[in-house]
């Protein structure tokens, strides 16, 4: 039986290009854990290694129900591992792709779940940096936990917006603000931003923008106006399409104000002209 210090291994639940999750359990705490490893490529890699130390030193200032809880960094065997919340459900983007129409009576939910979790982070002075589909886990109730939080970087003071300037385009194409792309300092509004591109494409089950290649993608965010969420899906208010949309306006002083701001005005309108259906009976592997 194999052990990465006092966590015995499991199984296997996620094998990627670059790291690996594992099901595990924790003797002392009698509880089953996430292990996170990197791959044999990866494993030396002092990059890598530190994304997923930063990941540990900001998931250790986080406790939410709706954020995955970060447990400790270390290195067993010369195998550097994060122990995290074991929460076996498959991410947002996985749930777009199995249809939304699985998990339309479950939208509300998600939505404000999603939104609850990124306005707490947000307050708790971090900008995500790459809001997108796969950095939600949802599970068959429709309940949420943000995760990844390696690109992660302080928002307040002279010092944290001096250091954002200086750092490199990171984060994820489809769901980045044009802030982010020109690489400017950043504040919770490019985060609301992803958010938007976000849940445009949980409700419609496409990205609001696309691209044939990754310029045509940029130029969209940084050009195009947002599409409307009503013409993607006919269940949606007029309301929340708009709100939506508002997110994603090309300046942030045209956004709502932050996450939080955006979450008060959710809560004030309806969001689907019709309740739909009761979801599908859902089986299968989570992790699938």
């Amino acid at each position: 039986m194999s052990y990465l210090g006092s966590y015995r291994l499991l199984k296997l639940v996620h094998d990627g290009e670059g790291s690996r999750i594992w099901q595990a359990y924790h003797d002392g705490s009698q509880q089953f854990v996430g292990i996170k490893t990197l791959t044999e490529k990866y494993k030396q890699n002092r990059e890598r290694i530190g994304l997923l130390k930063r990941e540990k030193a900001v998931g250790m200032t986080l406790m939410h129900p709706s954020i995955l809880r970060i447990h400790e960094f270390n290195v067993d065997r010369d195998t550097p591992y994060l122990a995290m919340e074991w929460f076996p459900a498959p991410n947002m983007k996985l749930r777009i792709h199995q249809g939304i129409d699985r998990i339309a009576p479950l939208l509300p939910k998600i939505i404000l779940q999603a939104t609850e979790a990124l306005a707490y982070f947000n307050e708790q002075g971090w900008i995500h940096r790459d809001v997108k589909p796969d950095n939600f886990l949802v599970d068959d109730e429709g309940n949420v936990k943000l995760i990844d939080f390696a690109l992660a970087r302080r928002r307040r003071g002279f010092l944290g917006k001096l250091f954002s300037q200086k750092l490199k385009v990171q984060g994820t194409r489809s769901y980045m603000s044009p802030e982010q792309i020109r690489s400017w300092a950043l504040d919770e509004r490019a985060d609301l931003y992803s958010l938007g591109c976000t849940l445009y494409h949980l409700v419609a089950g496409n990205p609001p923008f696309t691209g044939a290649n990754t310029q045509e993608l940029l130029k969209k965010h940084l050009k195009e106006r947002p599409p409307s969420l009503e013409t993607a899906n006919r269940n949606v208010t007029p309301a929340f399409s708009g709100l939506i949309r508002a997110t994603m306006a090309k300046k942030a002083s045209e956004r709502p104000a932050s996450v939080r701001a955006f979450q008060n005005q959710l809560r004030e309108i309806p969001l689907f002209l019709n309740n739909p259906e009761p979801p599908f009976p859902q089986t299968g592997n989570a992790w699938a």
